[in-house]
């Protein structure tokens, strides 16, 4: 339109061209500007044109020739598969043997958070009601734990943090990383070892009546060992004489006294919460507040998730969406306990009653085993 605008001012004669004849004209201006402003063929190509950009200013000559920087992804295919083609065999070899050792790009980055060492532990104690505590708590969406009982601090210690590390789940910053191994409270190195990879470690112990304590566990070792000699017999030095066996694990785990004296070396009472093993049956979303509190997380484990299972006698967690029947712990758990003489029962009682109460002192609470 600017070459129109300019033959009408050079040329006066112009306006007296028919419309027709001025059409013609100016058509023929704009072709000739067109090809002034865009020399050398290089002439605006579609989209879709499958000529690589390289090549559509380069000339109608340099088409003649294409060099394997310049071709379309299908021709460099082809080319490279010709060039392989040609090598000899064990070159082709290597190059296959390079292709598959290429290492591929890191999937790290579609992992999120990362294994962190626990900020809490749950250190004890066994046959008290540890396994349904991490259950429990680990539905809270802040809370990851490991699965299984790691036995770090008291058997794999020699492999060292990182492996112990490498067992953990991934988490969030925000998240709490836990554990459970019950065998810590009755370690004597436990204490020493957790505070040295972390001295702000939360323990949690779950205690338990100890004379109840020691049938249940005594009642979990007969079902794998049915030749085992009788509860009193293990459990007494001398019976009539009420003198019991403190040498027999499943009567020094009751000691519960003794082992916090241990732990308390090394950690302040305030970093340890110790959970009821009675009222964990009773009151499970009560247990559960606590130790939210305790490990600074929002209540979000209630009542409203929990209901009692009369077969078992032990609460279950409600069916979650996700799935088709509620989370009851193992069959191991909430078992029929061996019967003892009742006179047995009282024996223990007397024993454990200084330690008990020693025990309350130390902890501040009553959990009322008399």
């Amino acid at each position: 339109m600017a070459c129109v605008l300019i033959f009408s001012r050079l040329f006066p004669f112009s306006h007296r061209l028919r419309g027709t004849s001025f059409c013609i004209v100016s058509l023929f201006l704009s072709f000739l500007c067109y090809c002034a402003l865009f020399p050398g063929g290089a002439v605006m190509q579609k989209s879709d044109d499958p000529t690589p950009s390289c090549l559509r200013t380069a000339g109608a000559k340099l088409r003649l020739q294409k060099p394997l920087t310049c071709l379309s992804p299908l021709d460099a295919r082809k080319r490279s598969a010709a060039d392989e083609a040609s090598q000899p065999q064990g070159e082709q070899r290597r190059s296959a043997a390079v292709r598959d050792n290429t290492p591929s790009p890191p999937m790290s980055h579609l992992k999120f958070g990362n294994k962190k060492l626990p900020n809490a532990i749950i250190v004890g104690v066994k046959k008290g009601g540890t396994r349904a505590v991490l259950e429990f708590i680990r539905i809270h969406p802040d809370v990851r734990a490991a699965g299984t009982e790691t036995h770090f601090f008291d058997r794999n210690y020699d492999r060292g943090l990182e492996w112990y590390r490498s067992l953990m789940p991934r988490t969030l910053e925000s998240q709490v990383t836990m554990e459970k191994t019950p065998s810590y409270f009755v370690t004597k190195e436990a204490p020493r070892r957790i505070s040295a990879m972390s001295k702000e470690t939360k323990l949690i112990v779950v205690v338990r009546d100890p004379v109840t304590r020691a049938i249940s566990d005594y009642t979990q070792t007969l079902s794998k060992t049915p030749d085992l000699p009788s509860f009193q017999d293990l459990a007494f030095k001398n019976q009539s004489m009420g003198i019991v066996d403190m040498s027999w694990n499943a009567i020094r785990i009751g000691l519960y006294a003794l082992h916090l004296e241990n732990w308390l070396r090394y950690f302040p009472l305030a970093q340890i919460h110790f959970v009821s093993g009675e009222r964990l049956i009773t009151d499970p979303a009560g247990e559960l507040a606590r130790v939210q509190d305790f490990l600074g997380l929002k209540r979000i484990v209630t009542d409203k998730h929990f209901y009692f299972n009369r077969t078992k006698g032990f609460p279950c967690l409600k069916k979650p969406e996700s799935s088709a029947s509620p989370r009851c712990l193992g069959k191991s758990k909430g078992r029929t306990h061996v019967q003892i003489d009742r006179e047995a029962i009282e024996q223990l009682r007397d024993f454990y009653r200084p330690y008990n109460v020693k025990f309350y002192e130390m902890v501040g609470h009553d959990f009322k085993w008399e």
